[in-house]
């Protein structure tokens, strides 16, 4: 996966001097290849997961650590990826499918960043919907590739109201599947984490490391804010000091896992705004009316949010909306250039609802706050359920380290 280094054969050379040649060759081959860290962070779609990589690229960054990250989606334009790049980061992505689905795209993408950055971490954030990790991803990666990659202990992030809904049985309107999923991602972790506690009470996050503690004894639970960045480095250096990933796999169904899955409908968008002579818009609060009709056309429907993400940008400068229920504050951060007549917009939105609703929101939704003073152009527009996962390798025991 390496970097090759070719060596010289040229007739003339004494066999000294070949031998000398052949063994810096094959030590800077394997210096090219050398073993690299790579944290996986799983959890349910909107729990932080995106947020929580950023902070721990700065903080392995400032450490001296060279970083790279690979963002996950089961179609192209992700907001995830274009955020993250904005920030400095080198991000590869693996597009169209799920880790576990395409485990040689994974591959190719970590081989990719460790060749081209010489990365001493890797950062990945599979799908949000997706479980069986241990089983399809770290288990082949242990066996595998053991002289490529070092997989860390599985951290899976936990939303504290998804969570909860699902510790104490009371769904409150989420979907089965949906409350399968966040079970088994739960089950399969090495490390639990419970995020966005900078906005909970003492006694509500005493009371939840109680109860996750009780459902899954034997996994170590720690409380960590993506936002403010509380116990991220304490969770790195954790995790970066352990190889021992994937001590346990999940008996999964996977009729059940794939009906979780299908009752989501997916949209990603990217789109042109051109304002042309016109007034140029507020692009930011543009986003934020936007983000805020598609909360409401939600709660209307009573259509649970996984999350819907928006990314509005002008030239170099861009603001990110984040939403993930339907009730809760929207997040909005960034900054964009007002005096620029076009921006792009991409909108990702993972929503219980058919898809071709998803698309009639984004249009409809658009075309009244805009009311025809900018043109609208939508580049590419990708909406559908997942299919059946269908995993490239799924492991039913744990490899052993050798």
């Amino acid at each position: 996966m390496g970097k090759q280094i070719s060596v010289g054969s040229r007739t003339h050379y004494c066999y000294r001097m070949r031998c000398s040649s052949l063994f810096f060759s094959a030590g800077a081959a394997i210096a090219a290849r050398k073993r690299v860290r790579i944290v996986f962070v799983g959890g349910y779609l909107g729990a932080g997961k995106t947020t929580l990589l950023w902070n721990a690229a700065k903080i392995l960054v400032a450490r001296g650590k060279r970083v790279g990250v690979i963002t996950n989606d089961q179609a192209p334009d992700l907001v995830d990826t274009g955020l993250l790049a904005r920030q400095g980061l080198s991000v590869g992505k693996v597009a169209g499918s799920c880790f576990c689905c395409n485990f040689r795209g994974l591959i190719r993408a970590a081989g990719k960043l460790r060749d081209e950055v010489r990365a001493d971490v890797l950062l990945a954030e599979p799908v949000g919907s997706c479980t069986d990790l241990s089983g399809a991803i770290l288990q082949p990666l242990k066996e595998r590739f053991r002289e490529e990659f070092v997989p860390t202990p599985l951290s899976v992030l936990a939303d504290p109201e998804r969570v909860s809904r699902v510790l104490d049985g009371k769904r409150s309107g989420m979907h089965r599947g949906t409350a399968y999923i966040v079970r088994k991602q739960l089950e399969e972790a090495d490390r639990i984490l419970i995020s966005k506690v900078d906005r909970l009470r003492k006694t509500r996050i005493t009371a939840l490391m109680k109860s996750i503690s009780a459902a899954f004894t034997d996994t170590p639970v720690r409380t960590i804010s993506s936002l403010t960045g509380m116990g991220v480095a304490e969770w790195l250096d954790d995790v970066l000091s352990s190889d021992k990933a994937g001590r346990r796999i999940a008996d999964i169904d996977y009729d059940l896992y794939a009906e979780g899955e299908a009752a989501l409908g997916w949209m990603n968008a990217e789109i042109d705004l051109d304002a042309g002579e016109c007034c140029v818009p507020d692009w930011r609060l543009l986003c934020l009316f936007l983000m805020q009709r598609i909360q409401d056309s939600c709660r209307v429907r009573k259509a649970p949010v996984g999350h819907v993400k928006m990314l509005m940008s002008t030239g170099d400068k861009a603001c990110a909306v984040n939403m993930t229920c339907l009730k809760g504050n929207i997040d909005l951060r960034g900054e964009v250039d007002d005096s620029v007549p076009k921006a792009r917009l991409v909108v990702n939105a993972r929503v219980e609802m058919p898809p071709e609703d998803l698309e009639c929101l984004l249009r409809e939704n658009l075309d009244v706050l805009l009311k025809g003073r900018v043109k609208i152009s939508y580049r590419r527009l990708h909406r559908f359920r997942p299919g059946r996962p269908e995993p490239t390798h799924r492991y039913r025991g744990v490899v052993r380290p050798h």
